[in-house]
């Protein structure tokens, strides 16, 4: 449980580091120079005002400098990632499963937000994430019944392929479904992006857990959809869904809860 903690509190610092990519990606600026700074007053942040959680806090969610407001997002999510490094190690008492669903969570808390604020999906963390998720396919070995039929020999390998063709597969299967809604309604439904998200998801958590997140995120995605058009009486034929984000929350759901629902599904036997 101590590693947990321990876990949990680095997910507060990476939190920290996760903000500013949402603040700098979608504006195409630097992760690493210039320091941190305040967005309204551009002054820099010192090290004591950028303490997760505790510098909010203290500066009674305002600037030093300027006073403008620090958006409450900020610490939420510090909070949410250190909560998501706490139950990844808590869930998973092996290290490099742990260290898996922290990666992939801290991958998508940047692209939920920063599809549902910018419509944006950063290349660095699709593309780059898929590559995270082929390289952590070696030590954590992912294994789907579609591939017991190939001539693959050894585990490693196995679980490779695996990765390898699960986001080939989950990322063409949403392009597939953009072209024929592009198709039938004339407009873009779905963007690169979007199939650059599943791509990742399918490298980290394989076939079944990738069309495990379609299915929810479009489920999701579209109920919320409808109340928020609905409520807000936004113009449907024009107004564009964070598709990206609920795909984001599902994979959320499927990295830490995938065993728990197949059991619910198919039944303890699975």
């Amino acid at each position: 449980m101590l590693i947990a903690w321990l876990a949990g509190v680095f997910g507060l610092l990476i939190g920290s580091f996760l903000n500013v990519c949402i603040y700098r990606l979608p504006r195409d600026l630097s992760v690493v120079a210039p320091r941190s700074f305040c967005p309204s007053c551009r002054s820099t942040i010192a090290w004591y005002d950028n303490v997760p959680l505790l510098s909010y806090l203290f500066l009674g969610g305002s600037c030093r400098h300027c006073k403008a407001p620090i958006p409450i997002r900020y610490p939420l999510i510090e909070l949410f990632t250190g909560i998501c490094f706490f139950a990844a190690f808590s869930r998973f008492p092996l290290y490099w499963p742990a260290v898996k669903i922290c990666v992939i969570s801290a991958i998508l808390i940047v692209l939920i937000v920063t599809d549902f604020e910018e419509r944006i999906l950063p290349e660095e963390f699709t593309l780059g994430g898929t590559l995270v998720g082929l390289v952590f396919a070696v030590f954590v070995p992912l294994r789907d019944p579609i591939l017991d039929a190939l001539p693959i020999r050894g585990a490693h390998l196995l679980s490779l392929s695996e990765s390898a063709l699960a986001a080939a597969i989950s990322g063409g299967t949403l392009w597939l479904i953009g072209a024929l809604y592009r198709l039938i309604r004339r407009r873009e439904g779905l963007g690169l992006g979007d199939v650059f998200l599943m791509a990742m998801v399918g490298s980290f958590v394989g076939l079944e857990g990738a069309l495990l997140t379609i299915a929810i995120g479009s489920v999701l995605g579209s109920a919320t959809g409808l109340v928020y058009i609905s409520v807000a009486r936004k113009d449907s034929a024009t107004y564009q869904l964070p598709f990206g984000s609920f795909l984001g929350i599902g994979a959320l759901v499927v990295a830490f809860f995938s065993a728990t629902i197949n059991a619910w599904y198919f039944g303890p036997g699975m």
